[in-house]
């Protein structure tokens, strides 16, 4: 059963009041979540208050969802990508051995190739949207409404993955209307929110 959860995690940045986030990074998960599904809803607002590079260096503006995240170093992402034209994309990071990002910075990230893709819109500053994302056996498939975008096989090594559902943005301003996810917690769930900076 899916929960709509009330209270995120926040292990970098911040939600004001009326779930507004618009600082160039933003991560956080739902304590008490299974990971292998999450959907959040949000308003676009826009760039965030300035800008912050990833650790690759890049400036990137993105908003999306993480699934199985059992610390910043081992993780699945599906992610709304804003760069020069939109897109989604899905990656999975996995570090064996590693958990903050002290220790596994920007590595470890694989990039997974879609066996199926339908594209994603523009966001339109004011306007609501909905994502999806969902793990079935070793599939992942992402939603944007009601519409399937994306749809592909996970590696070997995702299987092993456990941790709750998150949600994740940089350089982007939005207002989280909701943040649902199946409640549940496998074998190495996050117990309790520690901030680890970022993921």
């Amino acid at each position: 059963m899916w929960t709509w959860v009330q209270s995120i995690c926040v292990t970098k940045g911040a939600i004001q009041s009326g779930g507004v986030v618009d600082v160039p990074t933003f991560r956080g998960v739902a304590l008490g979540t299974a990971g292998d599904a999450a959907r959040l809803d949000f308003v676009y607002r826009g760039h965030s208050r300035g800008d912050r590079a990833l650790a690759s260096g890049q400036i990137r503006r993105q908003i999306g969802l993480k699934l199985r995240a059992a610390d910043g170093c081992n993780l699945i992402y599906a992610m709304w990508r804003l760069d020069r034209r939109p897109m989604l994309e899905v990656s999975v990071k996995i570090n064996p051995g590693a958990r903050t990002h002290a220790e596994c910075g920007a590595r470890g990230y694989t990039k997974i190739k879609p066996s199926s893709y339908d594209g994603v819109p523009d966001l339109t500053v004011g306007q609501s949207y909905s994502m999806s994302a969902q793990i079935s056996g070793d599939e992942l498939f992402a939603w944007i409404g009601g519409r399937v975008v994306w749809r592909g096989m996970l590696p070997y090594e995702a299987r092993s993955m456990t941790g709750p559902s998150g949600l994740r943005s940089d350089n982007v301003a939005y207002n989280v209307v909701a943040f649902g996810a199946p409640s549940g917690s496998g074998a190495g769930a996050v117990p309790k929110c520690l901030v680890d900076g970022e993921d």
